[in-house]
């Protein structure tokens, strides 16, 4: 007898599994804990928001480090470093996850995240002071993004995990907080490009701010995530996890390294549509913003305020596409999947918007396209990462979104190394 778990938060389901066919009889009615006040739903939009803002505070911050680093390749190298590190935390994660807990890779990770962010400001202040050609200060600013990308891989993975074994409204509470971290670096963005000179003591001034905000937020999930163990909504699916996991024992004995591979060849198998589909949509994504909307597009109107302006229009509509699924959730897989297929038209209109037709080379249709690109990946975003860990018994629910973590750090890869060749 194994748990399965649905999107109601009305009634949970008793499954019994045979090779080849699953049927349900409902268990004994249990009500489930309302989340009172939405504290639940807060915490876990804090938790999205914060797990990607010390990236953010990095890649905004990255006209002070190549101001400071001239002879640098500043973005491209954070841009590996941390993607390569967080793709070989996750892809640890998964094979151990079964040895590991959730609990301790989050608190790590959110240890980790304080300490990266906190090597920059600490360095500018005790050695750098404004001194251009340090790279000593390159050498550990590229370790502090290196400790960011282990950090990532703990709390994304952990965080969108857990967020699995809840009910669908918590996975979309992860995905809208990571949406609104771009929405808050894109704002501070704006306010420091307003109010400091953009000269060398501007940009250090809009660095500090970065990173101090981030310290800050950092520090709010630490709180909010170990009073998470508390509530009673998250009390009540752990509860219900640790009975699946001991029916599964019963069933099929202790799990053993063996037997964990089988169960997680089986959990990759019944997600890999998904996954397909979060990478397709983050190699389109990725290969556009931002490189395209910072170098290949320009305004004689809003000159270098331009691309900060595009930026801020994809983070917003982005966040409204992973705010949508509330409203409407896309339940059929396969339309989600081939939605993920159709916005591969992205690339011929965004390369009409370079070499098209003379109203096509204008602001508005760029706009439009930048808004409707950060529209579509939020929504199917909060669709694929919904409905994946729906789809595997409760017991294996973390196992998938850490697994589905795995496939977007895919897709974010793939889309930058695209983003070097499709518009050539």
């Amino acid at each position: 007898m194994v748990y399965t778990h649905s999107d109601s938060e009305s009634a949970l389901l008793l499954s019994t599994s045979t090779t080849t066919t699953t049927t349900t009889t409902p268990i004994k009615p249990i009500n489930v804990p309302k989340d009172k006040f939405h504290l639940t739903y807060i915490i876990y939009f804090v938790l999205g928001l914060g797990y990607l803002l010390p990236w953010n505070a990095f890649v905004t911050a990255v006209d002070y480090f190549a101001y400071l680093y001239p002879e640098a390749s500043v973005d491209r190298i954070f841009a590996v470093v941390y993607m390569v590190v967080g793709f070989v935390s996750i892809l640890l994660i998964v094979l151990y996850a079964h040895k590991s807990d959730s609990v301790v890779r989050i608190n790590s990770g959110l240890a980790l995240f304080v300490v990266s962010l906190l090597i920059v400001p600490l360095m500018d202040v005790f050695y750098i002071k404004g001194r251009v050609g340090l790279y000593d200060g390159f050498y550990v600013t590229v370790f502090a993004v290196a400790l960011s990308g282990i950090a990532d891989g703990l709390v994304q993975g952990g965080v969108i995990g857990s967020a699995g074994e809840l009910p669908e409204r918590y996975m979309q509470a992860v995905v809208a907080g990571t949406a609104a971290s771009g929405v808050l670096v894109s704002v501070l963005r704006i306010i420091t490009k307003a109010v400091y000179p953009q000269d060398a003591h501007g940009l250090r001034q809009s660095a500090n701010l970065y990173f101090s905000v981030g310290i800050v937020v950092m520090v709010i999930c630490v709180a909010l995530y170990n009073v998470a163990p508390r509530l009673p909504v998250i009390k009540y699916y752990r509860e219900l996890k640790i009975r699946a996991v001991d029916e599964e024992k019963q069933e099929k004995g202790p799990l053993t390294g063996s037997v964990w591979r089988s169960t997680l060849w089986e959990i990759v198998g019944r997600i890999q549509w998904y996954g397909v589909g979060i990478i397709l949509t983050y190699v389109v994504t990725l290969s556009i913003f931002p490189g395209y909307i910072t170098e290949d597009v320009h305004s004689e109107i809003f000159k270098d305020w331009y691309p900060v302006l595009l930026i801020t229009a994809y983070n917003v509509f982005d966040l409204v596409g992973k705010c949508l699924t509330p409203l409407y959730l896309l339940e059929n897989a396969k339309v989600a999947i081939g939605s993920t297929v159709v916005r591969l038209v992205f690339f011929p209109l965004f390369l009409a918007c370079l070499y098209g037709p003379k109203f096509m080379r204008t602001e508005i249709p760029v706009t439009i396209l930048t808004s409707l690109l950060g529209l579509t990946n939020g929504y199917l975003t909060s669709v694929l990462m919904i409905l994946a860990p729906k789809v595997v018994h409760l017991q294996h629910a973390e196992t998938a979104g850490i697994v589905m973590v795995l496939f977007l750090v895919i897709g974010l890869a793939a889309g930058s190394v695209v983003s070097w060749f499709w518009v050539l």
